[in-house]
């Protein structure tokens, strides 16, 4: 403060003197000085002097003033503006980074990174927390927040080191012991596969199979008279369950392909011999059905041929065994042949160390939850083990066999359920035993990890193309109005919205009858695999959409019904329940459940449903004919009206109804009558053989001779989907 007051002192004492320089060169002398200095700052008077003061005395005091205040002013250091005083903040990046991690990088808020993006080619509508962000969106957003970037690793080169879990090496042959088979009987639908286990277990199976096909992937452990085991495992032949054949032979060691005497080789029996060829399985061919009149053994072989599979009455090394299944005629022969097999192919296992296997089928029961049928093929499972399957780990609480005899061990080669997961693992999934639950979840963890690393690749790739597709549709708009004023820019964008503009509410409402969203929910994960194959072959998303929702194993729940409620969908329920609570929440919500336990009802009432939400088609349906004899006009008041004389031929004319005119075979006209008159009485009707005279609602339409009148009536017929799932 002082040095200002001082600054301010010496300005005014230099303006003073200043303003005394004209008298003093007119030979004038001050009496005194004038005080000048006002009273808001510190006064000060010169003194009086009484001679005349020379001219340069006063200068040189002037200027030496002046030198004073410049030299206290180039004296003080500069201070250096506080925008360069501040250092720009300096932010980590990596390539893929999510928008989450850029704001957190930047501490600023998630707009922050939204608003840097704003009048760029990404599409920030589209962006979501958790999107990851290429170089050339990092750079951007760091360029407009004024910020430094610095590159740093990939994070994923920082992340954990891989913690999976995976098969132990082959064990030393030494160490192995013999194993009984694991055979799959396959072939197509009815041929009579279940019934030829059912003999060979003396048991049931076929009579409790909804429909009488099989629907399920069952594994059996069957033991024969001469006191060898087999394990059997029963596929669906039904077209619908390719997936579950091609699983049953990747875990098999022979193949028992059941061919009906009767029928011959079909769809899927060609099918299955492909999955038996694709998994590297021998072949024992069972021709059944033979006790039937029509039944042709050796044509079943003849047409094999065709399909590389030799017979050995033809020279190959495939064994083919006349059987009845149904009277259990040669069933021991066939068993016979599948045990003289395996024994060529020397079957062993290792019974020893941690276990390894593969989920036959899993399934969700309301007592025991989660619950997997598998195939044990190395080590010995017991109570307490700790399993892995892809992304679910378990404790075994128990185990139990095809009976539901509870287990105290399970052997290679044996078929076993499993409780005591903690998710349901998918059917086909590699079963694999750790050490500890903490390795279960370092497992589980580490295969999640690499799941969302593959996710957000694909994510990457997405993310790049789109931004390439906004970069051209930005570059095409600057060369279409960048040349442009930028009222005519105006308004050539707003003509472009205009023709996008939103659907209003009744447009909206025709728009999504198109759309049929469905929710699956199936017994076991096998069933809802099929289903979901044969929704992959839907065909006529021109005709209506088909929106997969939601699926999953076990009954119906609360959540289905909400989640139909909100997307007005449809839930289907394969071999599931829904409670009388649930299905009083579904009515009250206007929500449909259809629940079926054969698979193809459930695809027919699929087809139907779509098949609602078409427009109905419209036929016209002839009602009566007549013929064109003469033509001439009527006056009606001052205008003249054309009417046609005419006989019906066929059928009656009825007034009511709808009319067209045709001339040399094409319509020119549709639409309906003002008057149908006979002679000269107005009616509403006119039969065969009759004449009458007609009038049209068009006035502009001329009537010829020769022309065919014909009388019809509109119905409107449901339309069907032109969707055909192949069986």
């Amino acid at each position: 403060m002082n040095q200002k007051m001082l600054k301010l002192e010496n300005l005014l004492r230099f303006h003073t003197i200043c303003r005394q320089l004209p008298s003093l060169g007119q030979g004038r002398a001050p009496g005194q000085w004038r005080r000048v200095c006002s009273s808001g700052y510190p006064a000060w008077t010169a003194p009086l002097v009484s001679p005349p003061w020379p001219r340069d005395a006063l200068l040189r005091a002037a200027f030496s003033q002046y030198r004073l205040l410049v030299t206290k002013k180039e004296g003080k250091p500069r201070k250096p503006p506080s925008s360069l005083s501040k250092s720009r903040k300096e932010v980590e990046a990596w390539l893929g980074m999510t928008v989450a991690e850029m704001a957190r990088a930047m501490d600023k808020d998630i707009d922050c990174v939204y608003e840097a993006l704003l009048n760029t080619a990404v599409d920030v509508d589209a962006l979501e927390a958790s999107s990851p962000l290429d170089e050339g969106c990092i750079k951007e957003v760091i360029r407009k927040t004024g910020m430094k970037l610095k590159w740093s690793k990939l994070k994923q080169d920082k992340v954990r080191e891989n913690k999976d879990a995976v098969r132990r090496p082959p064990a030393d042959p030494a160490l192995l012991t013999p194993r009984s088979p694991v055979v799959t009987i396959m072939g197509h639908v009815d041929h009579g596969k279940t019934t030829l286990l059912d003999k060979l277990r003396q048991t049931q199976v076929a009579a409790g199979e909804a429909g009488g096909i099989t629907q399920h992937l069952g594994a059996f452990l069957v033991s024969l008279p001469s006191g060898d085991k087999i394990t059997f495992l029963d596929t669906p032949g039904h077209a619908a369950f390719s997936a579950m054949r091609a699983r049953g032979a990747h875990v098999t060691d022979i193949v028992i392909l059941v061919v009906a005497a009767d029928d011959g080789v079909m769809k899927q029996t060609v099918e299955s011999i492909r999955h038996a060829r694709d998994a590297r399985v021998p072949i024992v061919l069972a021709i059944n059905k033979c006790d039937k009149a029509e039944a042709d053994p050796e044509r079943v072989r003849k047409e094999l041929l065709a399909y590389e599979v030799v017979c050995e009455d033809y020279g190959g090394d495939v064994q083919s065994v006349d059987i009845s299944a149904l009277t259990g005629s040669n069933l021991t022969a066939l068993a016979e042949a599948t045990i003289a097999l395996a024994e060529m192919l020397e079957l062993k296992a290792d019974p020893c160390g941690p276990v390894e296997g593969t989920v036959v089928e899993s399934f969700t029961d309301k007592g025991r939850g989660p619950v997997t049928t598998a195939i044990i093929q190395r080590g010995t499972l017991r109570k307490g083990s700790i399993l892995v399957a892809g992304k679910c780990w378990a404790k075994v609480r128990s185990m139990f066999d095809e009976n539901g005899k509870v287990l105290s061990e399970a052997c290679p080669s044996m078929p076993v359920g499993i409780i005591g997961w903690r998710d349901l693992p998918s059917a086909g999934e590699e079963i694999l035993e750790v050490e500890s639950e903490t390795r279960a979840r370092e497992v589980v963890d580490w295969r999640k990890y690499e799941q969302e690393q593959e996710k957000n690749k694909d994510d990457l790739k997405i993310i790049e193309e789109k931004r390439k597709e906004h970069q051209e549709a930005h570059r095409k708009d600057r060369d279409q109005y960048g040349s442009l004023h930028w009222k005519e820019r105006s308004y050539l964008k707003y003509q472009a919205k205009k023709e996008h503009k939103v659907f209003r509410p009744k447009e909206k409402v025709e728009r999504d009858s198109n759309v049929l969203p469905i929710i699956i929910k199936g017994d076991v994960d096998g069933s809802v695999e099929a289903i979901l194959d044969l929704v992959d072959t839907y065909d006529a998303s021109h005709e209506c959409k088909l929106d997969l929702v939601h699926f999953g194993v076990g009954d119906i729940t609360e959540n289905d019904v909400n989640l139909a409620g909100t997307f007005g969908g449809v839930i289907y329920g394969f071999n599931v329940n829904a409670s009388n609570a649930i299905q009083q929440s579904a009515a009250k919500k206007q929500v449909k459940i259809k629940l079926h336990k054969i698979i193809y009802r459930l695809v027919e009432d699929l087809q139907e449903e779509l098949s609602i939400r078409l427009p109905c088609i419209v036929e016209e349906h002839p009602v009566g004919e007549a013929s064109i004899l003469a033509t001439f006009s009527v006056t009606e008041g001052k205008k003249k009206v054309p009417v046609a004389g005419c006989r019906v031929h066929k059928g009656q004319l009825e007034k009511r109804k709808k009319f067209k005119l045709i001339r040399n075979g094409h319509v020119i006209w549709k639409g309906s009558l003002t008057s149908l008159k006979h002679h000269k009485d107005d009616v509403s009707v006119i039969k065969t053989g009759m004449d009458c005279g007609l009038s049209l609602d068009e006035e502009n339409i001329e009537f010829k001779v020769g022309d065919e009148m014909v009388c019809y009536e509109e119905k409107e017929i449901l339309a069907k989907t032109s969707w055909d799932p192949g069986f």
